[in-house]
């Protein structure tokens, strides 16, 4: 089968819609099917050879993160790709973004497949100012995937419709491995761990404010916040509380050293969290996991059985549950047990067998509707 693999995002920057191409692509090619990535990338001599770059990416705010999208006219560009590799099934990604999913979605004779990544609790300002324009390429789209029930529920506000719920999955191999501990994190202190970026929704200033209460009154507990971008303001606000460790970016290679070094991950995320890789990778690496309790995290992790979820935006709450934690290490280990076996749900080869099943599915219903239009034509008329 020939897939095109259609990212809106800027291929030089990390995110989750970049792995979740990767890791599809990667099991797609080892079954055999030729798969070739489109996406606008702000490097293209770093990425040849992995992508077909198409457009520079420029930066816009999305829902108090950053979107790297181009606005670049490839019509032609993409017209002339569609021509020369005749794909059986062209697969977009967030299929209503700005502006290189629109030039697939114009020009595309193939099985048009959408997958929608994002969950906005309060609803998309892109979806309602643009509707009236895109409702003409969601047309187009004869496949629909949600990664998760949080991502159906916003796109179905303004696009009803039948999605497919086929979750984000995690690389079980990967994270099932045996890794070393970073040494300075292993001096018996109970490591509390953190990934992600400096953003609002993330919560970590509730974390921070967790773990203010949690040294007040015990000194065998650390917190470890992993992630990429400027923590200078949260540097600034735990500069006087001991035992903070602020490790910055951290290779994807070298992140599971530190969840061998945690005892607990928190996730203290406020919303708009479609599924949570970093909820997967803690599952995986066998962590006992307290996060918010969102839509996005709720459809992953039940509460008291693989996780323990507390109110979003609850300091306190969330001090008292990883308080709890560190007290129970026979708990924290049963957790851990249970977390492992709820990643095997989410294997991204058990998720690559859904999504090409429901490529094969829409095939046979592409070719049922021209078997049967064939048909009406070839009848020949009744006197």
């Amino acid at each position: 089968m020939r897939i095109a693999m259609v990212s809106p995002y800027d291929w030089c920057s990390e995110g989750g819609v970049k792995t979740h191409i990767r890791q599809l692509a990667a099991r797609f090619r080892r079954w055999g099917h030729e798969v070739v990535i489109f996406a606008p990338a702000s490097d293209p001599s770093a990425v040849e050879g992995e992508v077909c770059a198409m457009g520079r990416p420029w930066s816009i705010p999305a829902s108090g993160s950053v979107a790297r999208i181009t606005f670049s006219w490839l019509s032609s560009a993409v017209e002339e790709a569609l021509e020369r590799h005749r794909f059986d099934v062209v697969h977009l990604h967030e299929p209503l973004m700005p502006l290189l999913p629109y030039h697939f979605l114009r020009h595309s004779q193939a099985a048009n497949i959408g997958t929608f990544h994002a969950a906005r609790d309060g609803g998309s300002l892109l979806y309602w100012y643009t509707r009236p324009l895109t409702r003409r390429w969601f047309r187009r789209l004869e496949g629909k995937i949600a990664v998760s029930p949080a991502a159906a529920a916003l796109i179905s506000r303004y696009f009803r419709g039948y999605y497919n719920i086929i979750p984000n999955g995690i690389d079980l191999e990967f994270w099932g491995r045996r890794y070393d501990p970073i040494p300075e994190l292993n001096d018996g202190k109970l490591n509390i761990l953190f990934v992600g970026r400096p953003e609002k929704r993330k919560g970590l200033r509730y974390l921070l404010r967790a773990f203010i209460e949690l040294r007040a009154v015990r000194s065998d507990v650390r917190l470890v916040v992993v992630g990429a971008g400027d923590f200078r303001r949260y540097r600034k606000l735990m500069a006087e509380v001991p035992d903070v460790v602020f490790a910055g970016y951290i290779p994807h290679e070298e992140l599971p050293r530190y969840h061998a070094s945690a005892h607990i991950f928190c996730a203290p995320n406020t919303g708009n969290e479609s599924q949570g890789y970093v909820i997967l990778e803690a599952l995986a690496a066998g962590l006992p996991v307290v996060a918010s309790n969102i839509p996005g995290f709720a459809g992953v992790i039940t509460d008291g059985i693989d996780g323990v979820l507390v109110p979003p935006k609850d300091h306190r709450a969330l001090a008292a549950a990883l308080a709890e934690l560190l007290d129970a290490p026979e708990r924290r280990r049963e957790l851990a047990e249970a977390a492992r076996r709820r990643a095997r749900a989410f294997s991204w080869e058990q998720i690559a067998v859904r999504v090409l099943d429901y490529y094969l599915r829409i095939l046979d219903e592409r070719a049922i509707v021209e078997r049967t239009r064939l048909a009406r034509i070839a009848r020949p008329a009744v006197p």
